[in-house]
């Protein structure tokens, strides 16, 4: 066994270079781009990114923000994603330890930072994310932990059921991407879904009633607000104390 301020620091170190990959994720795959070539370029005069200046989080700070070679400024977006990569990647290490049943707690926060981000800049949620995440969540938990997988498959339908009701009901709201996505969080996250998902609607409903206080009702209701990053938050929420507020729902339920 590691020390544990070992394996933390290896989780930091892993999460800074996945976040730095997903960075590319997020500006190559909506675009149809490939994510291995070309190389990372400078987006204001298309540079190519020197080894040494893209050293996840590292460069930005010592690059100051700016291309080294047009000194255009470089977006605050990328080092961010790194940051909570890491800081995510390092949570769960300090939560649950590292055994074989991290690894998908570990996809599950990369896949939400990286959902995040498209569906912030893009207002979608990319299959090419959600698909591989449910295969893996199916896999490892039938691997690892064989008898939650049948909770997990329930949630997932549920959740995904639950949100599919809401887009129909209310199309300009939701997009299929945000069914899919509380579908596949169901299996990762089993009965903790459900937290996840009322925290998601809350913090959706907050944002949508600020928009409307400062854009006024009528411009406030067309303006478009991506739910993914609500549901990232809840997925979050809901792998970290999930469980925990389940059983506290319950125990005072009986209580």
């Amino acid at each position: 066994m590691f020390p544990v301020a070992f394996t933390i620091s290896i989780a930091v170190l892993g999460g800074l270079c996945l976040g730095s990959f997903l960075n590319v994720v997020a500006h190559r795959l909506p675009a149809g781009v490939s994510l291995v070539a070309p190389q990372s370029a400078c987006p204001c005069c298309a540079a190519q990114i020197k080894p040494y200046d893209n050293i996840p989080l590292v460069s930005w700070l010592a690059l100051r923000g700016r291309c080294r070679s047009c000194h255009g400024s470089i977006s605050l977006r990328y080092p961010l994603t790194e940051a909570m990569t890491a800081g995510l990647f390092a949570a769960v290490i300090v939560a649950d330890g590292a055994h074989r049943t991290t690894w998908l707690a570990l996809m599950f926060v990369a896949a939400l930072v990286a959902i995040t981000r498209i569906d912030l800049e893009h207002r979608i949620i990319p299959n090419r994310i959600l698909a591989p995440l449910a295969v893996a969540a199916i896999v490892l938990t039938a691997l690892f932990q064989p008898h939650q997988l049948p909770e997990r498959l329930i949630a997932g339908v549920a959740a995904g059921g639950l949100l599919l009701i809401a887009a129909l009901a209310y199309p300009g709201g939701m997009g299929m991407g945000d069914v899919k996505l509380a579908a596949v969080m169901g299996v990762v996250l089993g009965r903790a879904v459900a937290p996840a998902l009322l925290l998601a609607l809350l913090a959706g409903t907050v944002a949508g009633i600020a928009v409307m206080a400062k854009r006024g009702i009528r411009q406030g209701r067309r303006t478009s607000i991506p739910f993914g990053p609500f549901l990232a938050l809840g997925g979050v929420v809901g792998l970290f104390a999930g469980d925990q507020l389940v059983h506290a729902y319950l125990h005072a339920v009986v209580s």
